[in-house]
């Protein structure tokens, strides 16, 4: 089987779909998470700044001898400081071996020194060691700031963010390798799928797939499976049709051919007598046609599903008998109930089931029709005296072109019990054969009382009229 080129394949597209998802809620987690560390860094830097001006505005400080002191007494951590300015020029530094010196740091001076406060004021600095938030404060014509290096104090953060990142990539890399592993592992019924199809013939329709567990792939399977069972038996069925038509319709044709070929072209009894075995034989196909048509329409399932009465639809049954010639018909029961069906469906079935009785029992013979009504549905009969059916030939009489061996041999497509096999099932029925008391057979139709099956269209139904001028044609 011939497959245009895929770019990617399904187990690739899912993969990238959950990387994709996996990534972007890393990334939104990550996001997350750095926002909130950075806010809470500067939160506890401006803390610290508040905390410092408010013991600074403690502090008596007369002269700038007193403002000097304070800032030498001050002792900054790593990541802040504190300097005083007075005309542009840092006076005092608080003594720090390992933290922020930020006289040194002359873009920060030139800030301070560029500022004139007039009381706490807070701002942030890109000086020459990185990111400065700071609070200055008016003391006796100089400014005392405090500074906090925010780079110091992210870098903490950063790290974190960086370790995140990393341990994130290598769970997306795990999540890629497990991935593929599991998604190739869900996907095995799939690809079996697929080379069952494949596997899959007009000849041969035996590939099944093995249906294991309760998930939405093993439902597909048993699905599959079973789609493929039903091919399988429409395929059969066909090809046992069209073989049953080949044999059927070769007879006929054997019979027309031979006469045709032998036929006296100047002798006018010849050629009459040729002209009617013919006319008859090809009757005889037309009749088998029509019967293939009606088959396969009943075998559609399309059913006109009403209430029926058992009782009105067994006197109706006796009154359309009756013009069945060659036998006495009688009505010996009568079920009193209603069931579910096709009126019209299963009036031609009995009306079938009581024409195939006059075919196959000797002229002369009574045969009888009843019908009842139970907590299993109704039961429509017809029974005949005539030389009955085999008990080894009643599993197949109601087969395509099958007929009972014996003397209940007699012309017709064969495929009048099919049809009224076909119409029952449709009622999600059955029929039965048995013996005849004294010899015979009765032929039941089942009707459950629920739905039968549901529909399209079918042909117009078969009327009793229309069974007696069939069996008139046949003979």
């Amino acid at each position: 089987m011939n497959r245009p080129p895929r770019t990617v394949s399904a187990r690739a597209r899912i993969l990238g779909a959950v990387l994709a998802v996996a990534c972007a809620g890393l990334v939104v987690v990550g996001g997350i998470t750095f926002w909130v560390q950075q806010d809470t860094v500067l939160r506890t830097a401006d803390g610290q700044l508040r905390t410092f001006a408010a013991s600074v505005a403690t502090e008596p400080m007369p002269d700038r001898a007193a403002v000097i002191d304070v800032v030498h007494s001050i002792v900054p951590d790593r990541t802040d400081g504190t300097i005083a300015v007075a005309d542009g020029e840092v006076i005092a530094a608080a003594p720090s071996a390992t933290g922020l010196h930020l006289a040194d740091d002359e873009e920060f001076v030139r800030a301070l020194s560029a500022s004139s406060p007039t009381a706490a004021e807070y701002g942030t600095v890109n000086g020459d060691h990185g990111t400065l938030r700071y609070v200055a404060l008016p003391v006796d014509g100089a400014v005392i700031a405090h500074a906090v290096l925010l780079d110091a104090r992210m870098q903490l953060v950063i790290t974190g963010i960086l370790t995140y990142t990393v341990t994130g990539l290598g769970m997306l890399l795990a999540i890629g390798v497990v991935g593929w592993f599991v998604i190739g592992r869900l996907l095995l019924p799939l690809r079996d799928l697929r080379a069952t199809a494949d596997a899959v013939t007009i000849g041969d329709f035996g590939a099944r797939l093995p249906a294991d567990g309760n998930d939405e792939i093993s439902d597909l399977t048993r699905t599959v499976n079973s789609m493929l069972d039903r091919i399988e038996v429409s395929v059969d069925v066909q090809r046992q049709l069209l073989d049953d038509v080949r044999h059927e319709l070769k007879t006929p044709i054997t019979i027309v051919r031979g006469h045709l070929e032998t036929m006296d072209v100047t002798d006018p009894v010849d050629v009459a007598t040729t002209r009617e075995i013919g006319m008859s034989e090809l009757d005889r196909m037309t009749r088998l046609v029509d019967d293939i048509d009606l088959l396969a329409a009943v075998e559609d399932g399309a059913l006109t599903m009403n209430m029926i009465d058992v009782d009105a639809l067994t006197a109706r049954v006796g009154e359309l008998v009756a013009v069945i010639p060659g036998h006495s018909w009688s009505v010996e029961s009568r079920g009193y109930g209603r069931v579910e069906g096709d009126y019209d469906r299963l009036l031609q079935a009995w009306l079938q089931l009581a024409d195939n009785a006059a075919k196959y029992t000797p002229e002369g013979t009574p045969v009888e029709i009843g019908s009842s009504v139970d907590d299993a549905g109704a039961h429509l009969w017809v029974r005949d005296h005539g030389p009955g059916i085999p008990p080894a030939s009643r599993h197949r009489i109601f087969r395509r072109f099958d007929r009972a061996e014996g003397r209940r041999t007699v012309g017709g497509s064969g495929l009048g019990l099919a049809i009224v096999d076909a119409i029952v099932k449709g009622h999600d029925g059955h029929c039965s054969v048995t013996e005849t008391p004294g010899g015979g057979a009765t032929f039941t139709i089942h009707i459950p009382p629920g739905r039968g099956r549901a529909p399209a269209d079918l042909p117009a139904p078969v009327r009793a009229g229309d069974v007696v001028q069939q069996r008139e044609a046949s003979g």
